[in-house]
């Protein structure tokens, strides 16, 4: 898991499990927050000298090299397991300096802006819970630390000011929800502490009437006019003297408007379960999970807490000892996937872990449909694995599912199946044909997320068929679905997919090409799919290279996620380091058993021709036979290598076979 850095209150980074890492001193803590405050960018070592030691007419004659031995303690405090020798990957060198090349979701500030900004107009209740929650981030003063430093003002000042136009954003959905009363209390103290904003001013005045207390809203607004006038010498704003007006003729837009009709029945649907559930009924809990389910398909922070609260309502319902419970809180959670690579490889272990411990634990007479929903989860959770239980579970749950006949049950079933089937090559027809049962399937009985996964598999498998027309009408279908029912993931797969359809039919070498994967990777950014996003970028543009007969980039600071083993041959090709090639391909494991088992071999027979590694050349041969019809890696409709048949050909020619 990736380090996490806070800038909202005292510079501070946490490891993967949420532990504090230490910084050292003063001067490591400085470099660290002037690296962030660049966002992504390099900042030259002479900067970074200049900036930690502003207080002085001259550095010290070797502040160079204390830069470097803070950046060299950063480094091993951030990326304690980091082979020796090897080149950091994030906090790189570049050029004349240094950048933290920190994910866009790893910084509190980063992910700060994006909630502030996604917030509509007017605001919904899921701007209010996204304001709430990053609100929560705040721990004190932005760049805490560094209230003093030249560099750290700007970001200061504008962080600041996006945090109280948060807060008023966040009162203006309180209001926009009828929840003037609640409004009330947070708005009386920021205006104590900001007392220029008239905005806030406005705000309370309206909140104030809204809960009946006119008189009060009328003092409000009163003491405003006496600060800005004794204070500023400038009168209200059009906006504050347009609502004292209002109040006074009891204008009826002033009133709560009615709201959307779905948000009234959301919030009088919840507000009569809270009255009626008890808070500590097992009900609950089941009917979290299905919110978990509907909240997993928006995509974005709603799939990554989707996933954090589905392992809690686990490990809450085994606590319960209710073991049919806990199997239906597992069961119930059947949200499609359409990647093979899961997001939380920690978290899948634990939910398959849960899930057989379930299985061995029900009594002989439960429901069939409740053993294969575990089973289902099993071969879903378990996929890119080798194991022989993901295929096992696979074909379990399936075969309960047909028995009994539910059309539910065998989607979520059949989705499993899917999973399992990147054992070996060659298999997009048979992938395809789980596609179309899954549509035909789902249009019958009205399941619209599994219509969708239907066309999204069957998208991956005519590309991978170099079928690019009936790809084309897969991804417009499922186009249609999500913009219908608002399910915004699916078009990130979709753009993928024409950009592959881009390169796929045109000229991989293009600049067209190249830009139109960078374009497509920024759909990635949020989407919440860390499985699918970490790496993907530089693989897709090192996969159009080698397809188009060039050398791989040759820049050694590439994040590539999962994917560098096979990528690093390539790129020590690239820098004429033969031997160091030879010895990273021998040491290569076999690709994961996932939608691009073919790219990664086809990279790896790449790489074997060029060293002359027949051992790697027979396996590659081998691997891809079943393949020799495909076009290489296309089955994950987003990036191909050209077809199968071509490495296929190049590889029984430097083995000496017939072709």
């Amino acid at each position: 898991m990736e380090v996490a850095f806070g800038v909202l209150g005292p510079v501070a980074a946490w490891d993967g499990a949420g532990d504090p890492i230490t910084l050292k001193g003063p001067r490591h803590r400085a470099v660290l927050a002037r690296l962030l405050v660049a966002r992504r960018r390099v900042v030259p070592v002479a900067r970074l000298v200049g900036d930690l030691w502003a207080d002085r007419d001259e550095p010290p004659a070797d502040a160079v090299g204390a830069v470097r031995t803070f950046v060299a303690a950063l480094r091993r405090a951030l990326e304690p397991e980091r082979p020796p020798r090897t080149p950091a990957r994030l906090l790189v060198t570049e050029g004349p300096g240094y950048a933290l090349r920190a994910a866009p979701e790893a910084v509190d500030a980063w992910r700060f802006e994006r909630a502030v900004a996604a917030t509509g107009n007017p605001p919904d209740a899921h701007a209010l819970n996204r304001l709430e929650e990053a609100l929560s981030w705040w721990r004190g003063p932005a760049y805490a630390d560094f209230g003093d430093d030249t560099w750290a003002r700007a970001e200061r000042s504008r962080l600041t000011e996006l945090r109280l136009h948060a807060v008023e954003l966040r009162a203006e959905a309180q209001l926009a929800l009828g929840q003037a009363a609640v409004a009330v209390p947070d708005l009386d103290a920021h205006v104590a502490e900001h007392p220029w904003r008239e905005d806030a001013w406005r705000l309370l005045a309206l909140a104030l009437y809204r809960t009946g207390r006119q008189g009060d809203a009328l003092a409000v607004l009163r003491r405003a006019r006496t600060l800005l006038v004794e204070q500023l010498g400038a009168e209200p704003g059009p906006a504050l003297r347009r609502l004292e007006a209002d109040i006074l003729d009891h204008a009826a837009h002033l009133d709560p408007a009615p709201g959307h009709p779905a948000e009234q029945v959301w919030a009088q649907t919840t507000a009569a379960y809270d009255r009626t559930v008890a808070s500590g009924a097992r009900a609950r809990l089941e009917s979290t999970v299905g919110l978990l389910r509907d909240l997993a398909v928006t995509g974005g922070g709603g799939l990554t807490a989707a996933r954090q609260h589905r392992l809690a309502a686990i490990t809450a319902a085994q606590e319960l000892g209710d073991i049919e419970l806990t199997a239906r809180v597992i069961g119930a959670y059947d949200v499609p996937a359409i990647w093979s690579r899961v997001d939380d490889p920690q978290q899948a272990a634990a939910t398959v872990a849960a899930a057989e411990r379930t299985l061995a634990g029900l009594p002989p007479d439960a429901h069939l449909a409740a053993r294969a929903r575990l089973l289902a989860t099993v071969a879903l959770e378990s996929r890119g694995t080798r194991s022989a239980r993901g295929p096992q579970a696979a074909r379990q749950a399936e075969d309960i599912a047909r028995r009994l006949n539910d059309p539910a049950l065998l989607a979520f079933a059949l989705n499993g199946t899917f999973m399992q089937t990147f054992h070996r090559a060659g298999l997009a027809p048979q992938r395809d044909a789980i596609g179309a049962e899954l549509i035909a399937l789902s249009t019958r009985h009205g399941l619209i997320t599994y219509e969708v996964l239907g066309h999204l598999v069957r998208l991956q498998s005519r590309s991978a068929l170099a079928d690019f027309t009936g790809a084309d009408e897969h991804a417009a279908a499922a186009d249609r679905l999500s913009e219908r029912h608002e399910l915004p993931l699916v078009g990130v797969f979709t753009e993928w997919y024409r950009v592959l359809r881009l390169t796929a039919t045109g000229n991989p070498r293009s600049a067209e090409a190249a830009t139109a994967y960078q374009e497509a990777a920024l759909r990635l950014d949020g989407a919440g799919m860390p499985g699918l996003e970490h790496g993907l970028l530089p693989l897709a543009l090192l996969c159009l290279r080698v397809w188009s007969g060039q050398a791989a980039p040759t820049d050694e600071h590439l994040d590539w996620g999962p994917y560098e083993p096979w990528a690093r041959p390539l790129l020590l090709l690239a820098h004429d380091r033969t031997a160091e090639a030879g010895a990273a391909l021998r040491a290569l494991p076999d690709p994961p058993r996932d939608h691009l088992f073919e790219a990664l071999w086809c990279l790896a027979a790449r790489a074997a021709l060029a060293v002359g590694d027949r051992d790697t050349m027979e396996h590659a041969h081998s691997e891809l036979t079943p393949a020799a019809g495909e076009l290489a890696g296309a089955g994950s409709g987003l990036l191909t290598l050209g077809p199968v048949a071509r490495y296929l050909d190049d590889l029984a020619v430097a083995l000496g076979r017939p072709r």
